[in-house]
């Protein structure tokens, strides 16, 4: 071994015989064997700065000095101590499919220390092969999520993964509604059973599981007001139909109710009265939107009247969520500010508006450049 004289706090450092850096703290003493810590870099200043910033945790009681787990092992410790008590029941078993079948058999022989970008940024170009971009960087996110509690808890220092650019999303293509087709829906859904349903996501872009999810509670005739705090979702484990809170707080929003859309949910309201009161048995009175015998709509049903609205009246074949779009597109045209249709939406960043409905900006900077006209000439 070689080297220069080492400097104040470096401890042992030296040079391998590939040219290397390999730096040592020495932590003690315990359980009568000397503890210590290697690190590993190209330069004699990286291992500096590593064994400096080592001592000092060591110092503070925060180095690890057990043997660093596997990226598979630590993925499995994170999801039963970390990820079960904050996510959803379906998003755990997303993360636990997504372990499995993609970060376990490609990653997870790493131990935390030794994972590089390099194995990281590999991994994702290998699964852009199987998978979208959306479902790479969901692998992307649970990793970060799962190596930032890795750092927090000192099994490692840093977390490599934020080292790494998640893939780029393809620009999102909506295919809304125009607003001629728009008002042809209106018609089709008039006095359907489930009305008001349509009504709340063609005028407010309320999701599927949002609006299969309202309570009558969250309804306020008086006010005007919808609020949106829950949704339906399928369990994972079970298979049933439960209620769980929206994932987001930006998704949780009151909104007013256009009265038009206040008025269909009145009748609805009477109507459902009615039902329940010629039922020999009502499961769950709370639901606004039910079957006949008052249990949840299962999205399936919902998708599977939808397209059987879209083939009787002869309307060009769009996806449910595509009510949502054309809420929105609607919104935006008409001048809305897109922070209020941010609002509206529940999107979590206003940069979600403003990428996804990119296509409405001619039209209101068209009308945009009629207002300064008018504004400034007095002309229309």
């Amino acid at each position: 071994m070689s080297g220069k004289r080492r400097g104040r706090g470096e401890g042992s450092i030296y040079q391998l015989t590939d040219g290397r850096w390999r730096g040592v703290v020495d932590l003690g003493w315990s359980n009568g064997k000397r503890r210590r810590k290697y690190v590993t870099r190209k330069t004699r200043a990286e291992v500096a700065k590593s064994v400096r910033k080592m001592q000092a945790l060591a110092e503070a009681g925060r180095l690890n000095t057990g043997r660093v787990p596997t990226l598979g092992q630590w993925m499995e410790t994170y999801l039963a101590e970390v990820a079960a008590a904050k996510v959803r029941p379906s998003t755990l078993h997303r993360y636990r499919e997504e372990v499995e079948h993609h970060i376990g058999p490609l990653l997870g022989r790493h131990r935390l220390d030794k994972l590089t970008p390099v194995h990281i940024t590999a991994f994702y170009r290998d699964r852009l092969d199987v998978l979208s971009a959306g479902s790479v960087r969901r692998l992307h996110a649970v990793l970060r999520r799962a190596l930032n509690i890795a750092v927090r808890w000192s099994v490692i220092h840093t977390n490599p993964v934020t080292l790494v650019d998640a893939p780029s999303l393809p620009h999102t293509e909506v295919d809304p509604f125009t607003l001629d087709e728009a008002r042809a829906f209106l018609k089709a859904i008039s006095g359907l059973r489930l009305e008001a349903r349509w009504l709340l996501a063609v005028s407010l872009g309320l999701r599927q599981g949002e609006t299969l999810g309202l309570h009558w509670d969250d309804v306020d005739f008086e006010s005007a007001t919808v609020r949106i705090r829950a949704q339906l979702q399928r369990d994972p484990d079970s298979g049933e139909l439960v209620r769980v809170d929206t994932k987001t707080a930006r998704s949780r929003r009151t909104l007013p109710l256009p009265p038009s859309v206040l008025m269909a949910l009145r009748v609805h309201q009477e109507r459902q009265h009615d039902e329940r009161t010629n039922a020999d048995t009502w499961a769950d009175p709370r639901l606004v939107f039910c079957t006949g015998l008052g249990t949840p709509v299962h999205p399936r049903n919902d998708y599977r009247s939808f397209r059987e609205i879209l083939h009787r009246t002869g309307l060009r074949r769009v996806r449910i969520h595509d009510l949502r779009h054309t809420a929105a597109t609607v919104l935006l045209a008409q001048g809305v500010p897109a922070r209020v249709v941010m609002e509206i939406l529940g999107h979590s960043q206003i940069s979600v508006t403003l990428n996804t409905y990119a296509h409405v900006a001619p039209e209101v900077a068209r009308d945009a450049a009629g207002r300064v006209q008018g504004a400034l000439w007095g002309e229309k």
